[in-house]
């Protein structure tokens, strides 16, 4: 037979031994979570609303191929550089730190965009995608094959879709055959030819498979 009225009286006679530990883990407890809330609500929710406005230019010189404006910045509005610096903890300051590592792949400063990349906290699937490709690229440019095909293969795997794992799983089989591993890249292959043969990819893979 369970005893209640024993339980409730350790219980009590616990607590009343433990006031002060107890009242110390609780007033922890009611920082970390007002903390938390201070962090999220108010001080990363301030970044955001400065960021987003920053944002605007730097994307408009971005796609202008301004690359440097885009990344320094104009004298009067920040470049990506300084947004993802001093806004890195909010949503807008992350995806400067994308928009930086892509256009420091286009300026050929690869050690610079993989740093950046690998810094970039994808919100979605498909940037992630597009960012291990990228990093992928960059290791490419730099004669480190080893580490493109990890990041090939990541990008191959993440969010799979008959638009970008194709491309990805065709750019880690050409890296496999680039380093003698033939039976891996026709591997490869065939998994585009089967999985994914209406992509551009896949209607030309034969005279890679073959």
């Amino acid at each position: 037979d369970f005893d209640v009225s024993g339980v409730v009286n350790k219980t009590e006679h616990f607590v009343d031994q433990n006031k002060k530990s107890l009242g110390i883990i609780l007033v922890a407890l009611l920082v970390a979570v007002g903390g938390y809330l201070f962090y999220q609500k108010i001080y990363v929710a301030g970044k955001e609303k400065e960021a987003s406005g920053m944002l605007f230019q730097a994307e408009k010189y971005f796609n202008a191929d301004s690359l440097n404006l885009a990344i320094n910045g104009d004298g009067n509005n920040p470049g990506f550089e300084e947004i993802a610096s001093d806004y890195g903890v909010s949503p807008s300051g992350n995806i400067a730190r994308y928009f930086l590592g892509m256009a420091y792949m286009k300026q050929k400063e690869y050690d610079k965009a993989i740093e950046t990349l690998k810094g970039y906290d994808a919100p979605d699937e498909m940037t992630g995608s597009i960012v291990y490709g990228a990093i992928g690229d960059a290791y490419m440019e730099l004669k480190n094959t080893d580490e493109a095909m990890t990041y090939y293969e990541k990008a191959s795997k993440e969010n799979t879709n008959t638009f970008s794992t194709p491309i990805m799983l065709m750019k880690w089989a050409v890296a496999l055959e680039s380093t003698g591993d033939y039976k891996g890249a026709k591997s490869v292959y065939e998994k585009i030819k089967k999985d994914y043969a209406t992509s551009n990819e896949g209607a030309q893979i034969d005279k890679y498979s073959s």
